[in-house]
């Protein structure tokens, strides 16, 4: 069963030991992580199969993600603006 993590949902993943170490292996000659390779990849083939509704999907991530981002600038904002002393 996936967990969420923030807006994101957390998925384990079970790989067999040497066909990690090639997934290993090619994410260190790109300079990345694997999860991020990996992520790419899944990320790919969803595009592939099922590309109108993979841009729909992929939108309303950004929009979420723009949304978590506003909320959090607002939040700063209010908390400085509290932390400012009055005259």
């Amino acid at each position: 069963m996936p967990l969420r993590h923030g807006s994101k949902i957390y998925c384990q993943l079970l790989l067999d030991a040497n066909r990690y170490k090639l997934a290993e292996t090619l994410a260190d000659k790109q300079g990345k992580k694997v999860t991020a390779l990996l992520r790419e990849y899944v990320y790919g083939a969803l595009q592939q199969e099922m590309p109108e509704i993979y841009k729909i999907a992929e939108e309303a991530d950004v929009e979420k993600w723009n949304e978590s981002v506003r909320r959090r600038v607002e939040g700063r904002m209010r908390s400085k603006q509290e932390k400012k002393p009055q005259d």
